[in-house]
C-alpha cells in the first residue's frame, strides 16, 4: 500500500505514533524535522501522528521554527519551571518528565506548575520496585512513560518485565506510553546489533492481556501473520480498552511502523 493513497487509520493507530525524529537513533535536525512533521500532519495517514517531541535544550530553536501543531518536550528530574518557561508561545502539548527515584515529588511539581491543558507523562524508573513508582501516579492526571529499548543491550526489557509493568498499570488502571526501540510491528532480534525488539503490535495486544501469562506469550510472538489476525479480531470495546490503557510510544520514523502496519494487512484504502 502507498502512503500517499487515502485511506482510514483504523482507531488502534489513532494517534499512537509520536514523532520522535529529533532522539537518537534518528537525530534529525529541528529545521529539518518541523517542516518533516508538518508534512505528516497533511499526509493521508495524519490521524495517526502524535505531537512532536522535544528535549528542554532545543526549546529556544523550536520557539524561533515556530511551530504551530502540537509539541510535547521531554524534561529531566528540576528543570520543568525552565522548561515551560522556555515554551512560552509554542502550542505546548504536553510534558514529559523524568522523574528518577522520586516520583512522589514529581507528581507534586507537576502539581503546582503544570499549566491547565497541558498533559503530562511521568518516565519511571525500571526497577524491581516499580509498583511503589505506579502507586504514586495512580489517581492522579499525568501517565506512566516507560523506557522499551534504547541504545544498548540493558535498555531492553525482558517479555516477563514488560508484562509485569503492563498488568501492573492496568490493575491501577494507570494509562502509559513507551518510548524507544519499537520501531517495528512486531518482535524481532536486530541483526545489526543482536538485540530483541518488542513490537508495537505485541504490547498493543498485551495492553488487553487479561493475565500474566496471555501478556508474556502476546509479547513474545513473532508470527506477524499471527498478530494481524488478533489484531483484526478485536472488537471495538476491546480497542478502546487497549488505547485507554497503552496511549502512544516515541518513534523515530513515523513512516516505518505504517509500512509494517500495511504489509500486514492492517490500513485500509478510503
Amino acid at each position: 500500500m502507498d502512503l500517499g493513497e487515502a485511506m482510514n487509520v483504523p482507531e488502534l493507530y489513532r494517534g499512537l505514533f509520536d514523532d520522535a525524529a529529533v532522539f537518537p537513533p534518528g537525530d534529525l535536525p529541528l529545521a529539518d524535522a518541523v517542516p518533516a512533521h508538518l508534512a505528516h500532519r497533511a499526509a493521508p495517514y495524519a490521524a495517526a501522528v502524535g505531537p512532536l517531541l522535544a528535549p528542554v535544550d532545543k526549546l529556544p530553536e523550536l520557539v524561533a521554527l515556530a511551530p504551530r501543531f502540537p509539541i510535547g518536550v521531554t524534561v529531566p528530574t528540576g528543570r520543568l519551571a525552565e522548561a515551560l518557561k522556555s515554551a512560552a508561545g509554542l502550542p505546548l502539548a504536553g510534558v514529559e518528565y523524568v522523574a528518577g527515584e522520586d516520583v512522589r515529588a514529581a507528581v507534586a511539581e507537576l502539581d503546582a506548575l503544570l499549566p491547565e491543558g497541558v498533559a503530562a507523562a511521568v518516565e519511571v524508573p525500571r526497577s524491581e520496585r516499580i509498583e511503589d513508582s505506579l502507586d504514586a501516579l495512580a489517581g492522579t492526571p499525568y501517565r506512566a512513560k516507560y523506557r522499551t529499548g534504547g541504545l544498548s543491550y540493558p535498555a531492553f526489557p525482558s517479555v516477563a518485565e514488560l508484562a509485569a509493568f503492563q498488568l501492573a498499570c492496568a490493575e491501577r488502571e494507570l494509562p502509559y506510553k513507551c518510548t524507544a526501540g519499537l520501531h517495528h510491528a512486531v518482535r524481532h532480534t536486530d541483526l545489526g546489533t543482536g538485540y530483541e525488539h518488542h513490537g508495537f503490535l505485541n504490547v498493543l495486544l498485551a495492553a488487553g492481556a487479561s493475565d500474566r501469562e496471555q501478556a508474556v506469550e502476546l509479547l513474545a510472538e513473532r508470527d506477524g501473520a499471527r498478530l494481524a489476525t488478533a489484531v483484526q479480531s478485536l472488537t471495538d470495546h476491546q480497542t478502546a480498552r487497549i488505547r485507554a490503557s497503552f496511549t502512544a510510544f516515541g518513534t523515530c520514523s513515523i513512516a516505518e511502523p505504517l509500512e509494517d502496519l500495511a504489509r500486514l494487512g492492517l490500513l485500509e484504502n478510503s
